[in-house]
């Protein structure tokens, strides 16, 4: 299958569902190429860019997933290449 380098970029703002957001992120950490986070303390979020190198399905999966727990937000980006 196809593998496409992509970024999801994710707005925490609850951070009561941060556990649940590192076991998704440790169950695809084999596609994760890395992880930058930067806490916005002025708005009271976190902002956590995740690049991928993965299937598309894996990554638009792993993006629902994220999308769906409480008080987080996720987009996909995705290299032309």
């Amino acid at each position: 299958m196809e593998s496409h380098v992509s970024i999801i970029g994710i707005i925490v703002e609850n951070l009561d569902s941060t556990d649940k957001l590192n076991e998704l992120l440790h169950e695809y950490a084999n596609f994760i190429i890395g992880r930058m986070g930067l806490p916005y303390h002025k708005k009271n979020v976190n902002i956590i860019s995740i690049a991928l190198d993965a299937p598309a399905d894996v990554i638009n999966t792993l993006s629902g997933k994220i999308g769906m727990l409480d008080g987080i937000s996720s987009k996909v980006v995705f290299s032309n290449k």
